[in-house]
């Protein structure tokens, strides 16, 4: 099916039923077509995970084999044992490691704080009303700072005259220690993805009070300190190099016009241009103080499918002056999930295969068979984990939606080690975390924490 049929079937669907039994508002249509776009491209562009440290030892019979002599011995914190848990509600929607604490949300509450030693549930956020609202399954909380969580919530608990919840989506601090909220600032959507809020120096960046403004928010009250706008025609990108926010602006046009790259300062918000780079730009993560990009293809049926399809993928990385180094990405096959870890773009196709890329040599350093089941068709992409790796065990791990988990050796992509979580009845979008050494696997409303071993 051709791009344009996609949208057309889109459109017809948001316009003939409620999403999450909340009544789409009436620019929803477009809006979901745009986010639609950026989430399907970022199966090729890639996405950036955020990487703890992680991995190693057999616990529960999950598999693997016996000890590995030349590795390093596996780490876990004083105190850690092996846990699970089935948390129906709490968890669904994602979780974060920070420290030896483990946030997460689901649909019964939008923040639960568990011990990530011991499984424990320290405590928990009641979600506002029933928790269903307009929210997308990948709500998962944002970030850690100092002593505050920052996650998402429904604006309002109120409903409509036809019984649904209305629409609206904040973002609030909690204490980590209490569990109380400090503050909330109604966003401009209900869009949680990557982009809706980051925490830059001195502030939190948020999408809001509109789809074109961003608002720099004080991290102890929730006041606005000062706010960027942009025009309508226009989308912007954004991402954060060490505490500063760039904005990627490039025009909404089938035919895409340049991509500016602009620098904000944290403080005041004022505007630089960083950099110009020809076509829309998707970002696919950050390296260091450099930004790395991928040309978007120009979506007509097509154009967009067929350069999809291309054996070569081209990669910019910009950094923080403006200085632009490109590079060439072989494609192995319809990419189902992608990571950028360091200089490492670790990527698995539809077909099974698993690659590793330096993005400091410009080489593919191996590919090599997953070792777990992948989705059989792009429809199903996100329900393949993004992939983590161990820096102190030097291994890269994948999760499926099956269960089945694969260690491969980060350096040669020869499995060492392999394991099954059982999903539960509720497995659903499974998510692959680090704590120490540990894996922690989440599959809908089960968490599982244990130790793999690792063996030639």
């Amino acid at each position: 099916m051709t791009t344009e049929l996609v949208e057309q079937k889109v459109r017809e669907t948001l316009h003939a039923v409620d999403l999450d039994r909340v009544r789409a508002p009436g620019d929803l249509v477009e809006k979901v077509l745009r986010r639609r776009a950026r989430r399907r491209f970022s199966q090729v562009a890639g996405t950036a995970a955020a990487v703890a440290a992680i991995t190693v030892g057999a616990v529960f019979g999950f598999g693997g084999g016996g000890g590995d002599q030349a590795r390093p011995a596996a780490r876990s914190s004083e105190g850690w044992q092996p846990w699970r848990t089935d948390a129906r509600g709490a968890v669904d929607r994602g979780c974060l490691v920070d420290g030896s604490a483990l946030y997460c949300a689901g649909y019964k509450y939008d923040a639960v704080k568990f011990d990530a030693n011991t499984g424990e549930r320290l405590w928990t956020l009641k979600a506002i009303g029933d928790g269903s609202g307009s929210v997308s399954v990948s709500s998962r909380p944002v970030a850690v700072r100092d002593g505050v969580l920052y996650a998402y919530r429904a604006h309002t608990a109120e409903k409509g005259s036809d019984g649904n919840y209305a629409p609206g989506t904040d973002l609030m601090a909690v204490d980590t220690g209490s569990g109380k909220v400090l503050w909330s600032v109604e966003l401009a959507s209900d869009n949680r993805d990557d982009q809706a809020v980051l925490l830059i120096d001195g502030a939190v960046l948020a999408n809001t009070p509109s789809d074109r403004t961003l608002s720099a928010v004080d991290p102890r009250t929730g006041k606005v300190k000062w706010r960027h706008s942009w025009g309508k025609g226009i989308w912007c990108d954004r991402v954060a190099l060490s505490g500063v926010p760039y904005l990627l602006c490039s025009p909404e046009t089938k035919k895409p016009g340049p991509t500016e790259v602009l620098r904000l300062d944290p403080t005041t918000g004022r505007t630089t241009k960083v950099t110009s780079l020809p076509g829309r730009q998707q970002i696919v993560g950050t390296w260091g103080d450099r930004i790395v990009l991928t040309r978007m293809p120009e979506r007509t049926s097509v154009v967009f499918e067929e350069e999809q399809k291309a054996r070569t993928e081209r990669l910019t990385v910009v950094d923080s002056s403006g200085r632009q180094t490109p590079l060439s990405y072989p494609v192995q096959g319809t990419p189902a999930a992608k990571a950028l870890v360091g200089d490492r773009l670790i990527s698995v196709s539809l077909a099974g295969q698993a690659s590793s890329y330096s993005l400091t040599t410009g080489r593919t350093l191996w590919t090599a068979p997953v070792g777990i089941k992948v989705p059989d068709s792009e429809a199903n992409w996100s329900d393949l984990a993004q992939p983590v790796v161990s820096p102190h065990r030097n291994v890269v791990y994948f999760f499926g939606p099956n269960g089945d988990l694969s260690g491969l050796d980060a350096d040669t992509g020869e499995r060492i080690w392999r394991g099954h979580v059982d999903a539960g009845k509720y497995g659903a979008m499974p998510q692959a975390l680090l704590y120490e050494d540990v894996l922690i696997a989440r599959s809908g409303s089960r968490l599982v924490s244990f130790l793999p071993s690792l063996s030639d």
